[in-house]
Parts: structure tokens; sequence; C-alpha cells
């Protein structure tokens, strides 16, 4: 019938207009989504997506992070795993203190399933068996520690500041703190833990808690291009890379440097290691006359305070041409001139 016609025209529009809304829904979730993941030849990318809350990890990052890395870790397809945050300020700035704290005043459930689900999480990385490699470019506190110092390789950047503040909020340092804190150096993981102090930019690989360190939002991106490209990446394999980013950066710094100058450098801090104040500045009144009769001294103070064009010409111009002997010269005696104390 006419009718029955209708409300089959009408059953079909209201069907339709049902999936748009479905799909608008899952296009708006997959737009917003607080982790991004995808594929990337042999290589599992995960992205911390809240920029606008620095990262911060909440209970449904937790439970979408955790069953991809479990999928990941046994996938003959996926090779390495890279997590990284979205938005340039933060790699992941905490937990989601807020969420968990007013569930507490009210005794809901996620108080206790927050913590049980990010430690799980923070122990599957933690056991990983396959290259896990954390980008820690900007702010990594608390739960952002807990996804990245436990896994086998952390990458710091100059703008990395590490802090474990929970002792400034009624708590302690925990996803692992008290694992990893007292196997860093010294007395140095106890002094974090209770103090809550914030490690900066290449302090935190000095330190331990990144196994390496490079320089940019720049050569970060090349980095991660070329640990995706790996093919079938051992642990070995993604070890050499980030070594030899790191070594870029020690050489990029060095290369800055007037080589006359290091090797004086290098000479005179292993020297006076055994030595005297006294007898140190004896010895570097010494190299101060030696600086005022060689050609870098004047040329690095024109480049840097003069013309500042930063680019100066040392003489000679590589370390190779710096002789031992030269070196040698330097802190030779000057007799009757030598500094009186």
């Amino acid at each position: 019938s006419p009718f029955s016609h209708l409300s089959c025209i009408v059953f079909r529009f209201r069907s339709l207009c049902r999936l748009q809304r479905i799909r608008g829904q899952m296009m708006t979730s997959q737009a917003g989504a607080e982790i991004l993941v995808e594929k990337v030849g042999n290589a599992g990318v995960i992205t911390l997506n809240r920029p606008k809350a620095l990262n911060a990890l909440n209970m449904n990052m937790i439970r979408l992070m955790y069953p991809q890395l479990k999928k990941w870790e046994t996938d003959n397809e996926t090779d390495i795993v890279i997590v990284k945050g979205a938005g340039g300020k933060a790699f992941c700035a905490g937990g989601d203190i807020r969420a968990v704290t007013e569930a507490g005043k009210i005794g809901d459930a996620l108080a206790k399933n927050f913590f049980r689900e990010e430690y799980i999480l923070n122990n599957t990385i933690g056991t990983y068996q396959k290259p896990y490699v954390a980008l820690i470019d900007g702010i990594t506190m608390g739960g952002g520690v807990g996804l990245s110092v436990h896994g086998r390789f952390r990458v710091a950047t100059e703008k990395t500041l590490f802090a474990m503040p929970e002792t400034a909020i009624g708590l302690f340092p925990d996803v692992g703190g008290g694992y990893f804190l007292p196997r860093l150096q010294g007395q140095l993981g106890l002094f974090l833990a209770l103090t809550g102090f914030r490690l900066k930019g290449r302090d935190v690989q000095r330190a331990g808690v990144a196994s390496h360190f490079v320089e940019s939002q720049k050569v970060l991106l090349a980095l991660e291009k070329e640990l995706v490209d790996l093919k079938t990446p051992s642990i070995e394999d993604v070890s050499r890379v980030l070594d030899s980013y790191q070594k870029r950066v020690g050489c990029l710094t060095l290369a800055k440097m007037s080589p006359t100058s290091l090797k004086i450098t290098f000479k005179q801090l292993q020297a006076g290691g055994t030595m005297s104040l006294q007898e140190v500045l004896v010895m570097e009144y010494r190299l101060s006359q030696a600086c005022m009769k060689g050609s870098d001294f004047y040329e690095g103070v024109r480049a840097v305070l003069v013309d500042k064009d930063h680019s100066p010409k040392w003489s000679p111009s590589t370390l190779k041409e710096v002789s031992e002997q030269s070196v040698e010269d330097c802190f030779s005696s000057l007799g009757d001139r030598d500094l009186k104390l």
C-alpha cells in the first residue's frame, strides 16, 4: 500500500540518518582520539594526543595503549615501537590526578583501577620483548616517566624537563620510581624523589634517566624516520642508530670550539685533578699568557663579542693540526714571570 511504502521510505531515511550520526561520531572520536596509533612500515607508532592537557595520562589512554602494545609484541609484522607526545610541549606531564582525586573522595572505583592498570602498563613496557623507543621531548613527569623510563631506549632533547614531583601533592614517586630511582648514580635518585627537583635537557641523559640525547626537533624527526626505515631491527641495530645521533651532537658541539683550546683544556683538567689550588693557579697563569701570544683568543673574541658572526677562523683549524709539542709549550714555566703565590 502507499502507506507501507511511505513507512519503508521513512524507516530507511531514519536508518540513514542514524548511520550518518554514528559515522560522524566515529570521525569525531578519531579526530579527537587521545591515543593515535599507526603502523609505518614495520614500526608501530603511538602518539599521546592530549596536547592541551600536556598529554597527561588518563584511564582511557591506558586502556587503549596496553592492548596495542601487547598486540604488537606478538605481531610478526611489527619490529619496533616508538612512543611520542603531540603538541611540542610535553611527552607526558603526568597522570590525570584531578580525575583520580575526585574519584578517591567519593570512593569511586577509578581510584583503585587507575593505579592498578597504570602499573600493569608500566610493567609491560619494562618487560617488552621488542625495541621500545620513547621520544621524551618536552615535559616528562610522573605518569609520563612510567611510560618511558622502563623502556629500553629513552631519547631526551634540549626541551626535556624531567621530574618526579609526587611528594608535593601528598603522594610518593610511583610508576616504578622505587625501582629506577635507587639505581641512578650515587644518591641522585633519593634527592629527586624527596625534592621533586627538575632535570633539564642533557642533564636528563647524564643522570641516566634518558639513554640518549639529541638536539632540536628537526634532528628528532630525522631520527624517528631512520628508526622507522630500519628493516627488522634488532636491539643492537636501534642502539647503533641512537648512538650515531648522540655522537653527532658531541661532534657538532666541539666543532665550534678552538682546537687548540680543546687540547689545552683537556690536559689542564687531567693535571689539575691532583694539584693544589695554588699549583693550578700557577699553571693557569702560564696558559693565559700562551693564549695571549696565540691568535685563537683574539679571533674568538672578534667572532663572538665584536662582529658577532659566530664564525671564527681557528688556527690551526683541526685537532690533528694541533701538535702535542705546541700544547706542552703552553704549560712550560715562565721563569721569573711565573705567578708567585
